[in-house]
């Protein structure tokens, strides 16, 4: 074939692909949204928090996502795109003009590239950038939640365990005065704190808030051991923001970047579990973009088999090899976590699974051999059908 023809060919094939590895990426996107978005409604509709800085906060979990999307929608891409091929009998006509389904391969692998860059590029810079900047962005939103909830005379339960009271709040000077707070974080002995006057303090650096009581007295039922009573000068109360809101998750090696992972795997003072931990961190994100090429690969074999089930079909199975892939992915980091198989191997153990299928599928449907996996389903269809036939038939 002329090299134009086949640029042209490869070009065509690309075009191809990319419609719908967008629409995949808008719609997987969306749907890891979607359980987040409660929250964050919450903050702007119930605690008043500004609309502008809950979608600053939606823009910073965007890489976390786009880090899991961008592969699954690699695979959705191919996988839509082969079957709309196969289903107009334009790969026959490929096949018919010398085009082998190697031939086919290159767009595919340069498509696969791309992606694979992207989601290298939201590992190594990105993810962690965003992991930070809404764990700081969220502390201020927080604070600025507890402003807008302290109101004079009003009971404020924001916090779970916690239910606070003011007479009076300085949203100022954060000064309060008649305060009144019932404290159940531990439920065999709540407490009920009364203070004459009080301030609010902020701690950025351990993320938490602090209320300083001024005269003022703690009641506390020790349950059989009878009740307790302390009179206090001054008395600091701490409220952890990781406890205060259901959005924060707590800090860990998802907020490191490559370099501070690479410092944590050399360090000494590290104990076992803490090591193996950073290790599956530091080779999720190394093996999680590859796994673009892995999906590219089985995408194609299985797009050609789906031809004649239409879109539809091609999400459905584009959802089941995404769960099948997160089990072996799941498996993987519960056995490198307990030590059962290095935890670097744990997070490539789905790759070498997947990419050992695929290979034997595109080498089975580029020689156009009989795969006895694809034929499973018609052949219990049609013994399930025969099973009725005889049913019927009986007397």
């Amino acid at each position: 074939m002329p090299l134009d023809m086949n640029k042209t060919l490869h070009l065509y094939i690309f075009k191809e692909i990319i419609v719908p590895f967008f629409l995949g990426f808008t719609v997987f996107t969306f749907v890891l949204l979607m359980g987040r978005l409660i929250n964050l409604a919450e903050l702007v509709i119930a605690k008043g928090v500004p609309l502008g800085e809950v979608l600053r906060l939606l823009s910073y979990m965007l890489p976390s996502f786009s880090f899991i999307s961008v592969p699954m929608s690699c695979l959705l891409a191919v996988l839509l795109a082969f079957g709309r091929l196969s289903a107009d009998s334009e790969i026959t006509a490929m096949k018919a003009g010398g085009i082998s389904l190697y031939g086919m391969l290159p767009p595919v692998l340069v498509f696969a590239a791309l992606t694979y860059l992207i989601t290298t590029a939201v590992t190594v810079y990105a993810l962690p950038w965003g992991n930070t900047s809404f764990k700081s962005l969220l502390y201020n939103v927080i604070n600025l939640r507890v402003n807008v909830s302290l109101k004079d005379g009003v009971f404020n339960d924001d916090f779970p365990g916690m239910v606070i009271y003011v007479a009076k709040y300085n949203q100022e000077t954060h000064l309060v005065s008649g305060v009144l707070i019932y404290d159940e974080r531990k439920q065999d002995e709540p407490a009920t704190i009364f203070a004459r006057n009080g301030l609010i303090m902020t701690d950025p650096g351990r993320k938490s808030l602090r209320l300083r009581l001024l005269d003022g007295g703690i009641h506390r039922n020790r349950g059989n051991s009878g009740y307790q009573l302390m009179k206090f000068a001054s008395y600091d109360l701490s409220i952890n923001f990781s406890q205060a809101s259901q959005i924060n998750p707590s800090i860990n090696e998802t907020d490191m970047s490559f370099r501070e992972l690479r410092e944590g795997m050399k360090s000494k003072s590290a104990d076992a579990k803490t090591h193996r931990d950073l290790v599956i961190e530091f080779h999720r994100r190394l093996a999680f973009p590859f796994a673009c090429f892995v999906f590219a690969c089985i995408g194609i074999p299985l797009g050609l088999q789906n031809r004649r089930s239409g879109k539809s079909s091609g999400f459905s199975l584009c959802i089941v090899l995404l769960l099948m892939y997160y089990i072996f992915l799941s498996a993987g980091k519960t056995l490198g976590q307990k030590g059962a198989i290095p935890p670097g191997l744990s997070m490539w153990l789905p790759n070498l699974v997947f990419i050992a299928m695929g290979i034997y599928l595109f080498k089975k449907t580029a020689h156009e051999e009989r795969i006895i996996l694809f034929e499973l389903p018609g052949m219990f269809l049609a013994w399930a059908q025969s099973r009725v036939n005889a049913w019927r038939k009986s007397p």
